[in-house]
């Protein structure tokens, strides 16, 4: 078995980048134990925020959630990861993919897909309107 695949099968991507690991309290549920899906969203948002920070060298802020899929439930205790991947480089705008999958507290190293989502990215300037992404490739 590889090192990105759990026991369960479930592959790992191994074209994108690992941004984010976190793991979910009581205080993000509801009263069964599922996480808000609220704050699922915050957490794509920050780990979707990675890759175009590199590219916009300053201030940036979130201009669409194109797509945005829950497909499992999110319960207390389980560790999340977060993978994303560059989709599109604009003018003043980047597109990035971000995949979620659970290990779940009673099934650590089994690895389920429970989110999905696509966001783009402007870079903005001090007074918050759009400007140019720079030429130069991040280092």
């Amino acid at each position: 078995m590889s090192a990105n695949t759990s026991p369960t099968g479930i592959q790992l991507p191994t074209d994108e980048e690992l941004v984010l690991k976190v793991i979910p309290m009581p205080a993000d549920s509801n009263a069964n134990g599922d996480i808000f899906g609220g704050w699922v969203m915050a957490q794509v948002d920050l780990a979707g925020s990675v890759i175009p920070a590199r590219y916009t060298r300053g201030r940036m802020a979130t201009v669409a959630v194109n797509e945005f899929i829950f497909k499992q439930p999110v319960r207390v205790g389980d560790i999340l990861t977060f993978f994303s991947k560059l989709v599109r480089i604009g003018r003043t705008s980047i597109t990035v993919k971000v995949e979620v999958y659970a290990e779940r507290f009673s099934a650590q190293g089994q690895y389920v897909k429970v989110t999905e989502a696509s966001l783009t990215y402007v870079a903005i300037d001090e007074q918050g309107r759009p400007r140019p992404i720079p030429a130069a490739p991040p280092p």
